[in-house]
């Protein structure tokens, strides 16, 4: 049970410092308009599409931390439930990272932490084959 908090711990910070924080301080830049602070200098993504929709992805960066913490807190109250959104995130967040540099380093240090603790846990010293 230790690493599974230890793994939610990790999903809080990540999600709700690096996500849900993140775009929270986007707030003052989109009040002073967008003519005076180009956001777009800071975050660089791989993708094009993704850079020229970079205020629509910062929306959905919002709302994957909102699931990402849920799950954690899931994880936490030791629920199920809580135990699977966690997993398809982390897995989610290992097949998108690199779309991200260099912020998607530490989405990948995180998430990949996360899913080593969750899944040394859940099956333990089990062996593939008798």
């Amino acid at each position: 049970m230790k690493r599974y908090k230890i793994a939610a711990v990790f999903m809080i910070i990540h999600g709700g410092f690096m996500e849900i924080g993140g775009c929270l301080a986007i707030i003052p830049a989109l009040i002073m308009g967008s003519d005076k602070f180009d956001i777009g200098q800071y975050f660089s993504f791989k993708l094009p599409y993704f850079q020229d929709n970079l205020y629509l992805m910062i929306i959905m960066g919002a709302m994957y931390g909102v699931v990402r913490v849920i799950g954690a807190v899931g994880l936490l109250k030791n629920k199920m439930w809580g135990l699977s959104l966690s997993i398809i995130n982390c897995v989610i967040t290992m097949t998108l990272m690199m779309f991200l540099l260099p912020a998607g380093i530490m989405d990948g240090i995180f998430a990949c932490s996360s899913l080593i603790l969750i899944l040394t846990q859940y099956f333990g010293d089990r062996k593939v084959t008798d």
